[in-house]
């Protein structure tokens, strides 16, 4: 059974830093690409960042472009997005997903569709 467990959310201020983690289980994590989503409410859910299976290539939204980095640790099956200089239209909720399919490069990986499997998401809230 694959899960994907989101943490690292919180409450903080304008221009702090936070670092959200996912940890997966059921399917061998190095195999597949790694993104990140978010959804703010009433709003769809929208693309933050992309990592390939080897980690070797990222992709990000050009609203987070220079403050958000996503990484990831195949040993430890975790994928990490960290996020500095915050705002507070970065409050929402965030989600992890896996990407559909194994050793797949960034092609369409802003597409909700390109993942198949999601985590129950962490909320991030921003002050200003």
């Amino acid at each position: 059974q694959v899960q994907l467990v989101e943490s690292g959310g919180g409450l903080v201020q304008a221009g702090s830093s936070l670092r959200l983690s996912c940890a997966a289980s059921g399917r061998t994590f190095s195999n597949y690409a790694m993104g990140w989503f978010r959804q703010a409410p009433g709003s769809e859910r929208e693309f933050v960042a992309v990592i390939t299976w080897s980690g070797g290539d990222t992709y990000y939204a050009d609203s987070v472009k220079g403050r958000f980095t996503i990484s990831r640790d195949n040993a430890k099956n975790t994928v990490y997005l960290q996020m500095n200089s915050l705002k507070p239209e970065d409050t929402a909720i965030y989600y992890c997903a896996y990407g559909r399919d194994p050793y797949s490069t960034i092609g369409y990986s802003s597409a909700r569709s390109w993942y198949d499997y999601w985590g129950q998401g962490t909320q991030v809230t921003v002050s200003s």
